[in-house]
């Protein structure tokens, strides 16, 4: 048995890649989607095609590293709608390189993006979720949170970071609220294209000989989601096949 009714969500780094699917998911489900990214261009895209499609969503630019953009985008959607009941915090970036090539302004952005950005959600958020008695977090980690390799390590660390901030935020919360951890394996998305250590790109190559497609994330969402309000999901781990690590 599964909760159908309509909820506001609104999602991060949607402009596309698993943030894009989500949203696009979620609009098909019926929800009412509130879809943020810095490429406004290519969210009024995505807009245009979900409401031609019959789907309801708000698009606008957000940087989930600027706390207060996060507050007032989190705000203006309450404000619209009368609530939120699901943040999906997906902005991420995967700057992969060897440590030892020193990379430390890409050390930061993923810093910044990975595990301020979902903090600068929480923010934002917990005080709607916390006025209303109820409320979903769903955060888009990585299998990187559970498995290293060579160049992933300060990925890695963020996304495990990620995962341990959304595990503490379970713990502590009131019943009301749910926490769900997805972390997917190799996705099709833009992620690789942005890695500039050329060893790193090479290997990232290789290892998406296999993916999953966005949408098949997009579906883990759905299903915690959508499942009744006493239902937790707490975490989902979606790969390929085939992928080993």
């Amino acid at each position: 048995m599964t909760n159908t009714a309509k909820k506001v969500v609104v999602v991060t780094g949607a402009s596309s890649g698993i943030g894009e699917a989500v949203a696009r998911r979620m609009a098909a489900d019926g929800h009412i989607v509130v879809a943020g990214a810095r490429r406004e261009e290519r969210l009024e895209t995505i807009a245009t095609e979900v409401r031609a499609a019959g789907g309801t969503i708000d698009v606008g630019p957000l940087d989930v590293t600027d706390r207060a953009a996060m507050i007032a985008f989190v705000t203006a959607a309450a404000e619209r709608h009368g609530r939120v009941d699901v943040l999906v915090s997906n902005a991420g970036v995967m700057l992969l390189s060897m440590i030892g090539e020193l990379l430390v302004d890409e050390w930061d952005r993923m810093i910044d993006v990975n595990l301020r950005g979902l903090l600068n959600g929480i923010a934002a958020v917990l005080p709607v979720f916390r006025a209303q008695g109820s409320g979903h977090l769903v955060s888009v980690a990585s299998i990187g949170a559970h498995s290293v390799v060579p160049t992933s390590g300060v990925y890695s660390a963020t996304k495990y970071a990620a995962w341990a901030v959304a595990e503490g935020l379970r713990q502590e919360s009131d019943p009301g609220l749910r926490v769900t951890t997805v972390s997917p394996g190799v996705t099709e998305s833009e992620l690789a294209e942005h890695i500039s250590d050329p060893v790193a790109r090479e290997a990232m190559l290789e290892y998406r000989r296999n993916v999953v497609p966005a949408s098949a994330i997009a579906a883990a969402v759905a299903y915690a989601v959508d499942q009744p309000a006493g239902v937790d999901v707490n975490e989902i781990i979606v790969r390929p096949a085939a992928q080993r690590p």
